[in-house]
């Protein structure tokens, strides 16, 4: 699957954002190393700080789905990811971040996404 396809994949699944507050939908699609899919979305709360980001549905999905660090080669989401959802990246071992910015599309590692990575 091209990193096109990935991000198609991630403005198709934006739409079921949970997103009342906002009305900022985002969605994520993971490739793994298997080829398989995994998608999520954002999700609100009233009480903002229990909201989830698309990419750590996404990622917990997988994690549900038997997945584990370094299983997963892309992730697509549609939007710049927060710092902690970089620190998700990066602790699962995800090789390659695409991102809309704007109108550009954006390619970077994980790595390149949040230097000096918290690591225990």
């Amino acid at each position: 699957m091209t990193d096109a396809e990935l991000l198609a994949a991630a403005d198709a699944i934006a739409e079921r954002a949970y997103a009342p507050y906002s009305n900022f939908h985002v969605g994520c699609a993971v490739l793994c190393r298997d080829g398989h899919v995994i998608e999520g979305v954002n999700v609100e709360n009233a009480a903002y700080p229990l909201g989830v980001c698309a990419e750590k549905t996404a990622l917990s999905r997988a994690i549900v789905e038997g997945y584990r660090p370094g299983d997963f080669t892309v992730v697509a989401t549609t939007a710049s990811p927060c710092g902690g959802c970089r620190q998700w990246l990066a602790e699962l071992q995800v090789e390659r971040v695409v991102f809309r910015n704007g109108d550009r599309v954006v390619v970077m590692t994980a790595d390149e996404l949040l230097p000096e990575q918290f690591e225990l």
